[in-house]
């Protein structure tokens, strides 16, 4: 969603999360079985890549090999990176975005005409772009998973 004011622009975005390869997310269900619960915790859990593994022959399966060698993967780092014990943390996942957002805007052209600010959240990531003729550009990101 976006939306318009006088000197400023708000762009409201949702951006679905995947898991690492090799994993899934799941989620908790509400006491009635059905529907995940209000604040559930998201896991993230290995799946099994044994099939997989046999036709491609790349994909290594995390549930039944966890040798030290996916242990120190991409994976692994996202998992240590992103999760508090096997669940999702969004307040790391919040941080993490605004660091390679942050990374990222200093890369970019556009950094030498506008000001980046990372506004405070510890659910979903805001911020705060200024131009030289002071129009403001402001967006959040929320963050989901697809089950």
């Amino acid at each position: 969603a976006w939306s318009v004011h006088e000197n400023s622009i708000v762009y409201q975005l949702l951006v679905f999360l995947r898991p690492p390869p090799g994993h899934c997310f799941s989620l908790e269900l509400h006491t009635t079985g059905q529907l995940p619960a209000r604040h559930s915790s998201v896991h993230v859990v290995p799946e099994c890549l044994c099939s997989r593994e046999q036709l491609l022959g790349d994909p290594s399966c995390f549930l039944h090999h966890a040798d030290d060698k996916l242990q120190r993967g991409p994976s692994s780092y996202l998992l240590r990176t992103l999760c508090t014990r096997s669940c999702l943390d969004v307040e790391k996942v919040a941080c993490w975005v605004q660091l390679l957002v942050r990374s990222a805007w200093l890369l970019l052209p556009q950094s030498h005409h506008c000001q980046l600010m990372v506004l405070p959240s510890s659910q979903s990531c805001r911020f705060q772009l200024t131009s030289a003729s002071k129009i403001n550009a402001f967006t959040e990101m929320t963050f989901a998973v697809q089950q």
